[in-house]
């Protein structure tokens, strides 16, 4: 199952950027459930917990005002609303891994796919932004340790 893990982030991910930029774009006929069963779909043999694709994508977009306003002080230089959408979507991903799936998937892992998929649909920049700010919010939110670089780091 974790094998295919990867690939459901990638489906949540693309899932996520989507439904943000129909929304942004004042789509009425918006239904994530669509999109994310149309993204799916294309996996359907390749991604064995299809529950685990849903929990993501339906847990980020419940979660996105509080995660946002979790990521603000972690990237100061950088409101959200300026971050790239994908880099955006990276982020709230991790960041809700981090916070209410830590006992499922290990803080490392969580970093370490969110790097990845920046470094593999964002910016040249994007992997050490995401690296930084992710690096930050464990620390400052899940080890609950103060962070006085925490502008440096991201």
């Amino acid at each position: 199952m974790a094998s295919n893990r990867h690939l459901g982030r990638i489906v949540a991910l693309q899932t996520l950027y989507e439904y943000e930029f129909r929304v942004g774009s004042e789509d009425a006929g918006v239904d994530v459930a669509h999109i994310l069963g149309r993204n799916l779909e294309r996996y359907e043999t390749a991604i064995d917990d299809k529950p685990f694709v849903e929990d993501l994508v339906r847990g980020v977009i419940e979660a996105t005002p509080e995660l946002d306003d979790k990521l603000r002080p972690m990237a100061p230089e950088w409101p959200i609303e300026q971050i790239a959408r994908i880099d955006r979507n990276i982020l709230r991903l991790g960041l809700f891994e981090l916070i209410y799936r830590g006992d499922k998937v290990p803080p490392k892992v969580v970093i370490n796919e969110a790097v990845e998929l920046a470094k593999a649909f964002g910016s040249d920049n994007s992997s050490k932004f995401v690296n930084g700010v992710l690096g930050t919010a464990y620390r400052t939110l899940v080890e609950g340790k103060s962070d006085t670089h925490a502008e440096s780091q991201a």
